[in-house]
């Protein structure tokens, strides 16, 4: 993996670059689309690449458990099992021992308000329901028969490495944006140790002449200043046989109101020849402040989850289809829309679609929303080789609703 800077916005973190895997270039800002078990949901390949996506960003616990990951290495990797030709992400499970531990059945995600963190005492992250962590790893039961699992860094690292994704991460521990400040230390610091062990393991492996995966660490620290800045410290400094991380993840969980600060914090430390993904975070308004403060790719299951729910992004805010007075409404998603759904459809045959169950709803309006998403994030970059990102950023905040 190679990575280039293109330009710099004046007076913030931001840039304009690109990403050179073997499978192809990400021009970033980019929003990485996800599919979570080798499939964009209810997209085919052909469908994902006609919206402007440049790379997908799959699962390694889901496809550890469901086909395996040695079966994907057999059909030729990630890229070949599902027949897409431009680069590859694949996390590294670490957000899954969250999912399954500290916010099983408490429906907590990774961003929270002041005001519910306030009102919220984390019992840990050791009493999950699906999964429990120690220091050398983390031992779940799979969500499809109840059959226990051990994942570790060093097997984070040999399961991505048979997925063959162009870009894998350090195998960490999520932590709940609820958790006290003693246990976003204790996971941290184990972050960090895991984080070795993954470099590790990264370098021990022999691969085929010129095939090489690119490794991210993923910083972690909570909503604590102090804690996420020393996260940044250490793992930019981290080595192993004089070689470090070839990027960088920021993840765990945030409060709402100082999400971008949070990133900042990470970003000014973290080294600036060096690619920065900020996982998970893909609503509108939180891409313009991730930009802003130095991301240069994100993921997010939103764009596809709320199109398949009949929620859909424009200009204005979201629209809910399912509204009455869209029954009779001859107009498209959003005027001036270049997707495949605005282009050919009205609101009145996307809403009849959803109240009668048809599958091709679901389908018009994840195209509709990762368009809108994925080419968000193209005009913030045009943004700023054209340095006008303040003025497109103000317009898009007034209109936004």
């Amino acid at each position: 993996m190679e990575y280039k800077i293109e330009k710099k916005m004046e007076g913030a973190l931001g840039r304009a670059g690109v990403i050179k895997t073997s499978n192809g270039e990400i021009e970033t800002p980019a929003f990485i689309v996800v599919g979570t078990k080798g499939s964009v949901k209810s997209l085919t390949p052909e469908q994902v690449s006609s919206i402007g996506a440049e790379a997908v960003l799959a699962n390694t616990y889901h496809l550890y458990l469901e086909p395996g990951d040695e079966q994907v290495k057999k059909a030729g990797g990630l890229n070949k099992f599902m027949a897409w030709n431009g680069p590859t992400f694949t996390d590294s499970g670490g957000f899954q021992v969250f999912s399954l531990g500290a916010a099983m059945g408490k429906s907590v995600g990774k961003i929270a308000t002041g005001e519910e963190i306030a009102e919220y005492t984390d019992e840990g992250n050791f009493g999950g329901k699906l999964a429990q962590i120690d220091d050398e790893g983390v031992t779940f039961k799979s969500f499809i028969n109840g059959s226990e699992h051990r994942f570790t860094p060093e097997s984070s690292m040999k399961i991505q490495e048979n997925l063959g994704a162009d870009i894998i991460f350090a195998f960490d521990e999520c932590t709940s944006p609820m958790a006290p400040r003693e246990y976003q230390i204790e996971a941290m610091n184990r972050t960090h140790r895991w984080a070795k062990r993954s470099l590790t393991a990264h370098l021990d492996v022999r691969r085929p002449s010129g095939y090489q995966q690119a490794l991210f660490a993923v910083v972690q620290g909570g909503r604590f200043e102090d804690l996420r800045k020393e996260s940044a410290r250490v793992l930019a400094d981290l080595e192993v046989n004089g070689t470090k991380f070839d990027g960088f993840g920021i993840g765990g969980s945030f409060v709402k109101e100082d999400m971008a600060t949070a990133v900042k914090w990470v970003n000014e430390i973290l080294p600036e020849d060096k690619p920065r993904h900020l996982l998970g975070i893909g609503e509108p308004l939180d891409l313009f402040l991730g930009v802003e403060n130095g991301c240069d790719t994100f993921d997010c299951v939103a764009p596809t989850r709320l199109g398949r729910n009949g929620c859909f992004y424009t200009k204005n805010g979201r629209l809910i289809i399912s509204n009455s007075k869209y029954r009779e409404d001859l107009t498209p998603i959003e005027e001036n829309c270049a997707c495949y759904s605005c282009r050919n459809f009205t609101k009145s045959y996307i809403a009849h679609l959803f109240r009668a169950n048809e599958m091709l709803g679901p389908t018009l309006g994840s195209i509709h929303n990762l368009y809108f998403i994925v080419n968000l994030v193209k005009k913030i970059r045009q943004s700023i080789l054209e340095e006008n990102f303040e003025e497109y950023k103000q317009q898009f905040f007034a209109s936004y609703k």
